[in-house]
């Protein structure tokens, strides 16, 4: 009997969700990037390249900055707003955890997720050391993307409900798809790129509770692991080929569930993208908190006026910023303020706002953080499962408002602000890469960045793109 023959975009002798994924990734390319699908991406690298230049002073990017500085490996790739290349490996860990650094990246609510700090990231730095195109590059954050995405999805809400941060858990993948395709690996080399990345698939979300800078890091750790598995691969290391649907492999590992039936098709090239799926913060904090704050920010300067309110969330937003968090009405470092919706209510009713200027000043002592919390304990959360079942992925929140005068205001929000359902308009987009990127680079500089982003010429050399972020003096 003869021997099976393989087509030569998918590996041999696989389960049919791996072969989905691999041929996935073998056959992307820029022709299946539609017209929307550029200005999607278009928006993911504004939103991403402008958190990771605005983010680029905080303590912790400066800490990991020295850190990489100390022993990088010299090569090609730019360190965002810095005229030092290093290796990609170095670059894409940095400028990763820069674009995660401060709870005001993108984000993919179906995943729990933030799959553009490692697309984006781990695309430029790659492209960069093999020369790509910016097409090439184009292609391949929304290919990394979409692998990323595609495979959170069938992992949520569960990931985020057991205390993994799907953010680090998916970044491996995502990366090691990536560099597979940037630095074209056949089929059998990208299987075991993907597959050694389970290995570095890791990352807890006590953060939240608890408090840590690490979960800044968290995305560079994950596109860092996806990086190093896709040169163990080319070296020769091979990998699980049921590394995601196999008795021990990702989803039975980390879940103690099979995927989906249809696991396989969400792979499909016609499949709907999920990019389409992705949203974009206003607020500079966990986005399970955004609805309430779209709520109450109707009642900023009233807190006088307000016996109590109520939140009703449901059971995976109470997870992730509610009273799941050890110090959700207590909080002690910027961590636990991000992710305590109570803390974040509050904000809103005092006036003082969720953006990125009110989560600088906490970080500067410039607040009153007794007056915080003393207008977060008028605030009680209620978890309601029902929420998880009748709006799945979404972080819907009922606010019931008691005033002193004994009526009660009821309001509901389905879908806050920035979500796909409820979009930013451009303008605000451009208003917010402004406000990250002036600071840094100047008026000027940053929008004359901004109109490349808009326009992604296929021309334009990837070095050239990257250079424009570059700043003489790093203050």
């Amino acid at each position: 009997m003869s021997s099976p023959t393989f087509p030569a975009n998918a590996p041999a002798n696989c389960p049919p969700l791996e072969t989905a994924v691999v041929r996935f990734i073998q056959e992307f390319d820029i022709s299946h990037v539609t017209p929307r699908l550029r200005v999607l991406v278009s928006r993911v690298m504004r939103d991403q390249l402008s958190s990771q230049i605005g983010n680029s002073r905080l303590p912790w990017s400066r800490q990991v900055r020295a850190m990489v500085d100390a022993h990088h490996v010299p090569g090609a790739s730019r360190v965002i707003t810095s005229e030092r290349t290093m290796s990609a490996q170095d670059a894409a860990f940095i400028n990763a955890t820069y674009a995660h650094g401060f709870e005001y990246d993108e984000g993919h609510r179906p995943s729990n997720s933030h799959p553009g700090s490692c697309a984006v990231a781990t695309a430029i730095a790659v492209g960069e050391e093999v020369g790509a195109t910016l097409d090439e590059v184009i292609a391949a954050i929304l290919m990394g993307y979409e692998v990323y995405a595609r495979i959170g999805v069938l992992g949520a809400p569960d990931l985020m409900q057991r205390g993994f941060h799907p953010a680090a858990m998916l970044a491996s993948f995502g990366a090691a798809a990536v560099t597979a395709k940037l630095r074209k690996f056949d089929a059998e080399t990208t299987l075991h790129a993907l597959a050694i990345a389970l290995s570095h698939a890791s990352g807890a979300a006590e953060y939240s509770s608890t408090g840590g800078s690490i979960k800044r890091v968290h995305p560079g750790i994950g596109v860092r692991g996806g990086m190093m598995s896709a040169a163990l691969a080319k070296a020769g290391i091979t990998g699980p080929r049921a590394f995601l649907s196999g008795v021990k492999g990702f989803y039975q590992a980390f879940l103690q569930r099979e995927p989906a039936a249809d696991a396989a098709d969400r792979f499909s090239l016609s499949a709907k993208f999920e990019i389409l799926r992705g949203g974009y913060k206003r607020y500079c904090c966990c986005g399970a908190n955004h609805a309430a704050i779209d709520i109450l920010s109707a009642y900023a300067g009233r807190l006088a006026d307000i016996e109590s309110v109520t939140l009703r969330i449901p059971k995976l937003a109470n997870t992730m910023v509610g009273s799941v968090n050890s110090n959700a009405y207590t909080p002690g470092n910027i961590e636990q303020v991000q992710f305590s919706l109570p803390v974040q209510a509050a904000f809103a009713l005092l006036g003082l706002g969720n953006g990125y200027q009110s989560h600088m000043d906490y970080l500067n002592g410039k607040l009153d953080m007794d007056q915080v919390r003393s207008a977060a304990r008028k605030v009680k959360l209620v978890e309601s499962p029902e929420m998880d079942k009748q709006y799945p992925g979404k972080f819907v929140t009922e606010a019931t408002v008691t005033l002193l005068d004994g009526r009660t205001e009821i309001h509901f929000v389905e879908n806050s602000l920035g979500t796909p359902d409820n979009p930013m308009k451009e303008d605000a987009h451009d208003a917010k890469f402004m406000e990250l990127t002036s600071p840094v680079l100047g008026e000027l500089r940053a929008r004359a960045l901004l109109a490349v982003l808009h326009e992604l010429p296929p021309g334009l050399p990837l070095a050239a793109l990257t250079a424009m972020s570059v700043v003489s003096e790093e203050a």
